[in-house]
């Protein structure tokens, strides 16, 4: 079965950084676009970045362009998120997502906290 386990996440102050990974099984990972998906408190999902199968092509909301950088390895079946600059209004559960045979999986999330 398709399983995600996010981690990374914690305490930090505003302008540092964290770095969050989503190890990934049951599914051929190689051949998956994967995203990270954050929802701030009391908020909805929001979409943040994902990058595709190859790892060559990546996207970010703007809000969070030029400070996260998402990555893949395909030898560890595993996702990346840097975060780098971070700002309050970073605070969010920080879900790993990916589409397979047409179902959406999710992980646990791991939750990041921004605050001094």
């Amino acid at each position: 079965q398709v399983q995600l386990v996010e981690s990374g996440g914690g305490l930090v102050q505003p302008g540092g950084s964290l770095r969050l990974s989503c190890a990934a099984s049951g599914f051929t990972f190689s051949s998956k676009t994967m995203t990270w998906v954050r929802q701030a408190p009391g908020k909805g999902l929001e979409w943040a970045s994902e990058v595709n199968s190859r790892g060559d092509n990546t996207n970010y909301t703007d809000s969070v362009k030029g400070r996260f950088t998402i990555s893949r390895d395909n030898a560890k079946n595993t996702v990346y998120l840097q975060m780098n600059s971070l700002k309050p209004e970073d605070t969010a559960i920080y879900y790993c997502n990916v589409k397979n045979n047409g179902m959406d999986y999710w992980g646990k999330g791991t939750l990041v906290t921004v605050s001094s």
